[in-house]
């Protein structure tokens, strides 16, 4: 079984529910999906919001390891993406060597804010952390208590492993970052880090047709009820 769990957040509900139907349409194995979702976590999650925590996952993504018990592998996925590949292609290249694997962007945003006025923060490694294959068991440091009072920094730039030895690359096409990296009509999974076709400032995007595409299969419902009234009628 595929675990994958998504970071949750109402702003961006459609965008949850879209990227969740495009794993479990192109998946080849079964998949598990579960949301991150605050109110489920209320119990352990105690930290306060601040302004630079643009999500409600920003740091509850960094406690999937205690969900799955520190045992076995979960992925974890920011909400605003589009799977457009296999996802089982993705969960074959674990590797036990790593307690992560994870693209390794070198990601710069030249702007300071992003989707409904966000905050654009700027740090090493960033966007590393939205697409996280986790070896659970080597990854024990992430207890509810540390991923409470850790940094943002300390988190999301791995200061919680020993060293970045333990980080290990999966290929770019999973993590392709919609307006930075160049278009790519073979990337496997599309990140909308700016701003996602869901919100009207950004319904040009590129993959934009893509994720609409994806919305509608989700929202298909096959009515008889039409076709039940032109036959009474006859």
């Amino acid at each position: 079984m595929i675990r994958v769990f998504i970071g949750y957040d109402p702003k961006e509900t459609v965008a949850y529910n879209v990227l969740s139907y495009s794993i479990e349409v192109n998946s080849t194995q079964p998949v598990a999906v579960t949301p991150v979702m605050l109110n489920h976590l209320s119990a352990i999650h105690t930290r306060p919001r601040n302004n630079l925590s643009s999500t409600e996952f920003s740091f509850t993504r960094f406690l999937v390891p205690f969900l799955c018990n520190y045992e076995g592998w979960a992925l974890f996925m920011d909400c605003d993406m589009l799977v457009r590949g296999d996802m089982s292609k993705l969960w074959e290249l674990r590797d036990d060597r790593y307690a992560v694997q994870v693209v390794k962007h070198d990601h710069r945003p030249s702007n300071d804010i992003k989707f409904l006025n966000q905050p654009q923060t700027k740090y090493e490694k960033k966007n590393w952390s939205s697409v996280m294959l986790m070896n659970c068991a080597k990854c024990k440091a992430l207890t509810p208590e540390y991923v409470n009072d850790a940094s943002g920094l300390q988190l999301h730039q791995f200061k919680w492993l020993e060293n970045d030895d333990l980080i290990g690359e999966i290929p770019h096409e999973w993590n392709h970052l919609v307006g930075y990296d160049k278009y790519n009509k073979d990337a496997l999974n599309v990140h909308f880090t700016e701003g996602g076709p869901y919100f009207r400032e950004y319904a040009g995007c590129e993959y934009a047709d893509d994720w609409l595409e994806m919305k509608d299969r989700m929202l298909f419902v096959e009515d008889a009820v039409d076709e039940l009234v032109v036959k009474r009628r006859k």
